[in-house]
Order: C-alpha cells, then sequence, then structure tokens
C-alpha cells in the first residue's frame, strides 16, 4: 500500500510531539491547585502537592531497587490512599502497576503474581495473610526456584493496628517508611512510547485460568478524558470511591480526577448508610457503581438514608445490565444516572447511553426502558458495531435481530498477556470481540442482550436471561433477580430465576412466593420465557457486584433437569380461541445453601400467550406464537 500523502514533509520534533500519558494529568493538578484536596480517608487528607510529592517518592522508592521498565508491582489493597498512589508511582518509576482483586482465594492470588512476574507487592494490613499465603503457595510450586518479592505492607488509621505490627514483625516494609527511602522531587520521565504498558488487569477466570489483561498509556490518556467528558464532570468534583479501584484501574477515574483537579473521598466498605452520609457531609457530586450497589441504595432502611439529597448527586453504572426498575427508583430518589458498558478489555466502560432532551417528556417506565440500552461508543472509542459473528456483516437496525457486539480503537487493550490463542479470538478480523450479544435500534444505539453463554435455548428458541431478569426485578417482593438456564426434559433448557426476597417479604411460604413471581412473569413474557423454577436466597457476586452466573448455572445444574409432566390435562383442551391455556406445570422453590428444602406445588395456572406480547426485547409476535403453538401442542 502507498503512504498516504500531505501537503508537507515536517517532521516530528521533541518541541511538537510527545507520548500521550495520564501521568502529566498529576504534575499539573499540583502546580494548578496545590492545597485543594487529592485524598480524603478518614482522619487523612492529603493536597493535590501531597499526593504528586508521595508518588515521586514512590517513584524514586522503586527506581532505587532496580522495579521499573519491564517489572510489575502487584497491589493488595481496597479504596485507600496507597492504591490511588500506585496508579501514578508505580508508572513514573516506568513499571505496570496490577491491581489485584481483594476478594480472590489465595491459589488464584498465587497464580495472579506468578503469571505477571510481580517484583514488588504492596498489600493492605487487612490482606496480608492473603499475600502471605498465596506467596507461600508460589514457593511450594517452585520449590527453590523462589525468588521472595518486595513485601511492602500498608497501614491504615482506620483499621485495628495490630495486623500491621504482625506483618512487620514478619519482616515486611512499612509503606509509609518506603516513601521516605524515596526523593519528593524524583525527576520521573514520561514513557517515550505511548505504547508502552502503564496497567495490567486480569479477567474473572470463571471457567478457566484469569486473562491478563494488558493497558497502555495512550489509551488511559484517552479513556481518563473520555470518561470525564461523556460524565459531564466539572473542574473539583468530588468523587465518592464505591467503585473498587482496582477493577478496570477504577474505570480510568484514577487518572481522570487528576486531569479534573477533584477529589477522591476513600470507602473502605461500601454501604447504603455510608454513600449517604458522605454525600451529606463531604460534598460527593459523583460516585460509580454496578446496579447492585444502586439495588442497595434503592432499597436501604430509611434509617440509614439521608434524604432529601442536598444536591444532585451524578452516579454512573456498569458491570451488568441495570434493570429499568432500579435506574427508575433511583432517578426517584434525586440522583442523576449515566448508565455506560464496557469490559475490562476495553479499559472499562467504552459505551455510553447517551440522554436525549426529547426523552424528558416520555413517561417514566418509557425513560427507564431507553436508559436501561448500553447506547453509543465513547468519544475515545472509534469503532462500536453488532455484527454476524460468522460474517462480520452488521446486523440490521431492528432492535430485535442479534448479534455479536464488537469495538476497535484506541480505547482496546493490548492483548492478553502471555496469551497468543486468546489474542488471536480476540482480534480475529480485525475487530476485539466481547462475547456479548446485543442488537442495535433504529437511533443507532445498541442494547446488550445476553453474553453468549447465558443465552437459554428452549424448544430451539432463544431466550435473553437478562430480558428476564427484568421482569422478575420488577415484582414487589424482589430484591434481586438472576437468570439462567435449567436443564429441561421436554425442552431442553428453560428459565430457572434466583431470587432475594426484600427484608420486609415474609418467607413462611416460599412455594406460594415461586408461584406469584411466576404468575408475575406471565403477564409480562411470553409464556416460555417464564421461569419454570425459582430459587430462594443471597446471590453469590464478585468484588465488583457482579452476580456470579458461573456458580448458579452450577446450583441450578444440581438441581437437576425440569421434569417432563406425563399427565394429560383436560383442561389443555380449551378452546383454540382462548387467549391462554391452563396447563399442568410443576413448580419448584428452592433454597440456595448446602441443606437446601425443596418446596413444591402442584398444579398451577401458566398462562401462554397466543401472540407475542409486546416487550422490548421479546421474539417477534409470530417467533412468540409459534412457540406457544408447540407448547401447546405437547
Amino acid at each position: 500500500m502507498a503512504a498516504e500523502r500531505d501537503i508537507d514533509d515536517l517532521p516530528r520534533n521533541d518541541a511538537n510531539y510527545t507520548a500521550l500519558t495520564p501521568l502529566w494529568f498529576l504534575e499539573r493538578a499540583a502546580l494548578t491547585h496545590p492545597a485543594r484536596a487529592s485524598v480524603v480517608h478518614g482522619p487523612v487528607r492529603y493536597t493535590w502537592a501531597d499526593t504528586y510529592s508521595r508518588c515521586r517518592r514512590l517513584a524514586s522508592a522503586l527506581a532505587r531497587r532496580s522495579v521499573g521498565h519491564g517489572s510489575t508491582v502487584a497491589v493488595i489493597a481496597p479504596n485507600i490512599p496507597a492504591i490511588y498512589e500506585a496508579h501514578f508511582g508505580v508508572p513514573m518509576a516506568g513499571a505496570v502497576v496490577n491491581c489485584v482483586n481483594i476478594r480472590l482465594n489465595a491459589a488464584t492470588v498465587a497464580f495472579l503474581l506468578e503469571h505477571s512476574s510481580a517484583e514488588v507487592v504492596m498489600v493492605d494490613q487487612e490482606f496480608f495473610s492473603l499475600a502471605e499465603e498465596s506467596l507461600r503457595i508460589i514457593a511450594d510450586q517452585k520449590k527453590g526456584a523462589f525468588k521472595q518479592p518486595l513485601l511492602i505492607v500498608i497501614g491504615d488509621q482506620t483499621c485495628d493496628p495490630a495486623a500491621l505490627q504482625d506483618a512487620l514483625r514478619k519482616g515486611a516494609i512499612d509503606y509509609e517508611a518506603f516513601l521516605e527511602s524515596g526523593d519528593p522531587e524524583f525527576a520521573w520521565k514520561p514513557p517515550q512510547d505511548e505504547w508502552k504498558s502503564i496497567a495490567l488487569g486480569y479477567t474473572s477466570g470463571t471457567t478457566s485460568n484469569p486473562k491478563g489483561v494488558v493497558l497502555h498509556h495512550r489509551g488511559a490518556y484517552l479513556m481518563s478524558l473520555s470518561a470525564a467528558l461523556i460524565w459531564g464532570m466539572n473542574e473539583g468534583a468530588v468523587y465518592l470511591w464505591t467503585l473498587p479501584m482496582f477493577h478496570c484501574n477504577g474505570w480510568c477515574y484514577t487518572w481522570a480526577l487528576a486531569a479534573l483537579c477533584g477529589t477522591s473521598i476513600c470507602l473502605r466498605q461500601v454501604s447504603a448508610k455510608a454513600i449517604f452520609s458522605a454525600i451529606a457531609n463531604q460534598g460527593v457530586t459523583h460516585f460509580c457503581g454496578a446496579p447492585v450497589v444502586l439495588n442497595t441504595i434503592v432499597n436501604a432502611p430509611p434509617a440509614d438514608t439521608i434524604l432529601p439529597l442536598p444536591r444532585v448527586v451524578n452516579v454512573m453504572t456498569a458491570g451488568a445490565a441495570p434493570p429499568p426498575s432500579v435506574l427508575a427508583a433511583m432517578s426517584k430518589l434525586g440522583f442523576r444516572i449515566t448508565h455506560t458498558y464496557g469490559l475490562s478489555e476495553t479499559y472499562g466502560p467504552s459505551t455510553v447511553c447517551a440522554w436525549k432532551p426529547e426523552w424528558d417528556s416520555l413517561p417514566a417506565d418509557e425513560r427507564a426502558r431507553l436508559h436501561a440500552r448500553q447506547g453509543v461508543r465513547y468519544v475515545g472509542l472509534e469503532g462500536l458495531d453488532v455484527v454476524d459473528p460468522k460474517t462480520m456483516a452488521p446486523v440490521p437496525a431492528d432492535g430485535t435481530t442479534m448479534g455479536e457486539i464488537v469495538m476497535r480503537g484506541n480505547g482496546v487493550m493490548k492483548g492478553y498477556l502471555k496469551n497468543p490463542k486468546a489474542n488471536a479470538e480476540a482480534f480475529e478480523n480485525g475487530w476485539f470481540h466481547s462475547g456479548d450479544l446485543g442488537v442495535r435500534h433504529a437511533d443507532g444505539y445498541i442494547e446488550v442482550r445476553d453474553r453468549a453463554k447465558d443465552i437459554i435455548i428452549s424448544g430451539g428458541e432463544n431466550i435473553s436471561s437478562l430480558e428476564v431478569e427484568k421482569a422478575v426485578y420488577l415484582h414487589p417482593a424482589v430484591l434481586e433477580a438472576s437468570v439462567v438456564a435449567r436443564a429441561d426434559e421436554q425442552w431442553g433448557e428453560s428459565p430457572c430465576a434466583f431470587v432475594t426476597l426484600k427484608d420486609s417479604v415474609d418467607r413462611s411460604d416460599e412455594a406460594a412466593l415461586a408461584r406469584d413471581v411466576m404468575r408475575f412473569c406471565r403477564e409480562r413474557l411470553p409464556g416460555y420465557w417464564v421461569p419454570k423454577s425459582v430459587v430462594f436466597g443471597p446471590l453469590p457476586k464478585t468484588a465488583t457486584g457482579k452476580i456470579k452466573k458461573h456458580e448458579l448455572r452450577a446450583k441450578a445444574k444440581e438441581l437437576g433437569p425440569v421434569r417432563k409432566c406425563r399427565m394429560k390435562s383436560a383442561k389443555a383442551k380449551l378452546s383454540a380461541a382462548a387467549p391462554a391455556v391452563l396447563r399442568r406445570r410443576r413448580i419448584a422453590s428452592h433454597r440456595i445453601g448446602t441443606h437446601a428444602k425443596v418446596a413444591t406445588a402442584g398444579l398451577s395456572v401458566a398462562l401462554v400467550p397466543s401472540r407475542g406480547r409486546g416487550v422490548l426485547g421479546s421474539p417477534t409476535a409470530q417467533s412468540a406464537a409459534k412457540n406457544a403453538q408447540a407448547q401447546q401442542q405437547s
């Protein structure tokens, strides 16, 4: 291919070109607002001048121990100042920061530390035993070949000092002492190449070993600015860290807040009470959270809330598809919701459901429905589409034809660390393949319908677990819900709903509750989309609030298949003109746990519509009618 022509032959030079990196944001913040609060954690308050100095000390102390280019520094910590500082101090030394999920077990952490070749492990005092056990596992595996990484323990004034003292007795270096060994005027250098790695993060690894997602300086710079821009964040924003910084580097807001000279309010333990308190007492203007966090706020007891809100509080949600009912409830409380979507491989959120003024006049339910879509690409992402995964042809913008969501551009990762096979699959045909199934609507907005592995195939028809979940969430007794496939003797698979009930709900007759949930769903969904089994109990979640569907699928497998009904009911011979038929169906209500009690209900009324219901994301009327007819004939 011939080189592109230009009007000149002017070259790049040091005066007109430098590699993009978010590290410059911190230097500017310290220059512009040196006395403004940068990070607040309990009694600890740092200014931007303090934070810049501390990050330079960290970079200097690492460099003095030959930690720099080609090195990885692991950080095992909740939302405390040190993990924020690591996002700047580590790459200022030329190294790569790897923030580790604090809820992982020791075996998984050991895999991450070994796979990333971590030369330094910075660990919060509360999680020192986790790091210690993880390193012991690696030592046992490698035997004499193991080289102990530099182990630094981070103290926290809000915690019992006993854990810190124990770590120090075992030879760990105190974080504050480590900083004191560094130079506050350290002359850090930006990367020569913006393609250089700045951060490493690991996927959940629910079905295999986690994959290491490598991010570069250019992407971090562009997505940080995009994150601030699409949210309309103002300079000096006060941001509450409800989102773990170890999750996709805090969706790039670690770096974005420095660009805005904003203030980080650290929250070690997330609760509705702590969130409302921070809003009332610390001037919080923004926070992020998965839908489960929003659900906690919506259902918080009055004693934990401080309402009305003293100001409009901006909330960004992502991490899972939020039920429209939760979005509507948050809006009623006075929160302004921005709905985004993305993956670890796209620096966190990379699409946004950009609000349109004409939506303001719509009914609340319609606004919530539109708002629940995943929207359009970020400013910093150049390509977003929904395609047929076999042909890569874009699907029609009809809101019903499903395809795979794919991305391309500067907001996509460099690749997976030491995993060429996964990289070849992820980047096939010049796009990043998300593994998420979605549709494109007539207005160009995309909507996630499911993960490919979460689609339920019943009698040859696809059922979106997300659409079923939306219906279940609307039930007044439901606090949380997740739907997975359960084996079904007649249909192959059928929906199984796992439900957490609200505290106020009477649980004395769970079989009746299960029947009511199913009745409720029949009024809103095609008949074959209605869950055939309902399981009550707490839902397993990741550290970022995502529901662990792989665990629920395992539980559904333990339940065994839904049995085929072998009794022919005379009621099934009702007139074909009737809008619904009575069918005998076994309804199971199970309690999550090892010692689960199974309650079953005998005869129930299952409304199977003769026409597809007009719900967003349901199949066409013809498809629904065809499936309903097939079920009636069975």
